[in-house]
């Protein structure tokens, strides 16, 4: 039996589980200090339409890449890559609106999204686009090796 995608889709498979993992780490923390309803004296600049939107979809997208790499249905890939261009949309406006707050001593307000490890949000997203490379060339016909 021949696996969709060959050897790249299941790198790429190995990428968005790994993004996946570090994705579902800063929902935890984010949940956890309130980032919901901003409970606990805890804002946040992540609206929960934003971050739950992003975390849905990119579980959609990854069940879909995994029936693709089974089925071998060419359909199926472009599929997940239109959904992993949701995904990245939203991850990027997620991103920005992290990177604008202030941190250390000039940090006026607390976020939920304050407590996310700098490494997790960097190795989310080196994945997460690594993940759209490997998707997007196996889209194309290049995952065959």
């Amino acid at each position: 039996m021949e696996i969709g995608g060959g050897t790249l889709g299941l790198i790429g498979l190995i990428t968005w589980v790994i993004a996946a993992v570090g994705g579902f780490i800063m929902l935890g923390i984010w949940v956890r200090r309130g980032g919901v309803r901003g409970t606990g004296g805890t804002t946040t600049r992540l609206a929960p339409g934003l971050v739950f939107g992003h975390f849905t979809l990119a579980v959609a997208g990854l069940v879909v890449w995994i029936i693709y790499l089974v089925a071998d249905a060419d359909l199926l890939a472009w599929i997940a890559f239109v959904i992993l261009l949701i995904v990245a949309a939203l991850g990027a406006t997620m991103f920005a609106r992290w990177a604008r707050q202030p941190r250390g001593d000039r940090a006026a307000e607390t976020t939920a999204e304050r407590h996310f490890p700098v490494s997790v949000v960097l190795a989310h997203g080196v994945f997460a686009v690594a993940t759209v490379v490997l998707v997007i060339l196996v889209a194309v016909g290049i995952g065959g090796i």
